[in-house]
């Protein structure tokens, strides 16, 4: 069960960690990929863009961690 957790707490880092390096490359740019200039708009757009690509494993770390609760909930029962 504790290897469940540490995984959970792994995976967190490691999404946290791409989230600010990927947060913080998105707003110190001033040009893009195909040479436009990022005006506060065009990163704010960007920015969404990049929250919603990360709303699918924020969601698989949720059910994680539902999971890890039940599992941990259903041995404390038994015992």
């Amino acid at each position: 069960m504790k290897k469940l957790w540490l995984f959970w707490w792994m995976a967190n880092i490691f999404w946290a960690v791409i989230f600010v390096v990927g947060t913080a490359f998105i707003w110190f740019r001033e040009v893009d990929g195909a040479g436009v200039t990022q005006t506060p708009a065009l990163k704010l757009v960007t920015f969404i863009v990049f929250i919603i690509a990360f709303i699918f494993p924020v969601m698989l770390q949720v059910v994680w961690l539902i999971v890890n609760l039940v599992i941990k909930w259903m041995k404390r029962t038994v015992e």
